[in-house]
């Protein structure tokens, strides 16, 4: 039986059960105490009750953002590290989640040792700065992958929407989509 006061604790926010389910077996595995959720009630209700050190939340779940899951989930367990997972990679996301408090954010699929990574590179030394990107500036294709991405966010995961606001026919939306972020 882990000791809840020395095991070090992780909480783990995904709607696919699936994922949340072998990434919970993959946690145990490491020595982590691990909690899971399915959705926000859950997931609070974790972070009032148990203060995990860690937590990785889904960004993307129905009736649920992850970015205003994380502010919430800070207020109620101020020490918990949070990194976000997502299957929808942006810089922009990136940038909106380190500035919400999260310490890294990871793109799907991941398993637990790239999301554990992504805690340890967290260190002030991790080049989680915006002034990197400013340095270092996107390729085209990047920069045109990560402005579908916020039109995409900004309406909510409606591609018929996104596509006439990209003023793209929706068809070519779907096979950008369909295409793995450069």
């Amino acid at each position: 039986m882990l000791d809840p006061e020395k095991t070090p604790s992780i909480l783990l926010v995904d709607d696919d059960e699936i994922l949340r389910s072998r990434l919970e077996r993959s946690f145990q595995k490491r020595g982590f105490l691990v909690y899971t959720a399915g959705d926000r009630e859950e997931a609070l209700l974790v972070g009032r009750d148990y203060k995990p050190q860690l937590a990785v939340i889904d960004l993307k779940m129905p009736d649920l953002n992850g970015m205003n899951l994380l502010r919430e989930l800070l207020d109620v367990s101020p020490q918990t590290r949070a990194v976000i997972l997502t299957g929808y990679g942006s810089i922009a996301n990136a940038v909106e989640a380190i500035k919400l408090g999260a310490v890294n954010y990871v793109t799907k699929p991941a398993d637990a040792d790239q999301v554990l990574a992504a805690f340890q590179a967290s260190t002030p030394d991790a080049p989680s700065e915006p002034d990197d990107l400013e340095k270092n500036p996107p390729s085209l294709a990047t920069a045109q992958w990560e402005h579908i991405q916020r039109v995409l966010a900004d309406c909510d995961g409606n591609i018929s929407e996104a596509a006439r606001r990209l003023d793209i026919p929706r068809r070519t939306l779907q096979r950008k989509l369909k295409k793995m972020a450069p």
